[in-house]
């Protein structure tokens, strides 16, 4: 993995009393730390590190570091801010990737959970019938529920939706573009941990 993209892999970011306020970039981590705005969570032993404690850290055998002139870094995580900050009214982004986080990979018609390349996005009021691509009017669904929709509403081809659309309150996970990184769990409530990260 290049430097540039380690620089970009997703970080999480706790609230003094550990709660996820934030996803940041490894290079966004990283100055928090230096500025010592947040310390480095050891996900193994939950052990906080500022940045002198962190950079003596050698990195493990396959982990992800960075290289500096005299030493490579371990690539932090999970980081708790040293401050209280209130978690944030972010806007979830409207996209493929995230309807399928939202409405974790499962057809809204029939349940199942054939995979990604089975899966389609409907809208609930057709677009032949002026319906729009926003949260309130798509849904994954299966390739067979919606061709047996078609362009008509559920009602209209007697179909029933698991649960109305809706725009998602934001969650880490929604800003972690689309790689699952497993120390996360330790942090986060199964709810959240439990939304796919499939496209």
């Amino acid at each position: 993995m290049s430097a540039a993209s380690v620089l970009e892999r997703p970080t999480l970011v706790l609230n003094r009393n550990w709660q996820p306020v934030n996803v940041a970039p490894v290079a966004r981590a990283l100055v928090m730390l230096w500025n010592e705005a947040a310390r480095v969570v050891d996900p193994d032993d939950f052990r906080l590190y500022t940045w002198n404690d962190w950079s003596q850290l050698r990195p493990r055998e396959g982990e992800l570091f960075l290289q500096a002139v005299t030493f490579r870094m371990r690539v932090p995580e999970v980081l708790t801010l040293n401050h209280y900050e209130r978690p944030r009214e972010t806007a979830v982004t409207f996209s493929r990737r995230n309807i399928y986080k939202r409405d974790h990979a499962t057809c809204q018609y029939c349940g199942k959970r054939p995979g990604s390349p089975e899966l389609t996005i409907d809208h609930v009021l057709p677009r032949a019938q002026g319906g729009l691509s926003r949260w309130d009017n798509c849904v994954l669904a299966c390739v067979t529920c919606n061709s047996r929709k078609a362009n008509r509403t559920p009602e209209q081809a007697g179909m029933k939706l698991a649960r109305k659309p809706f725009r998602p309150s934001w969650k880490p996970l929604y800003a972690a573009s689309g790689l699952r990184i497993e120390s996360w769990s330790k942090f986060l409530s199964e709810a959240y941990w439990n939304v796919t990260l499939e496209e």
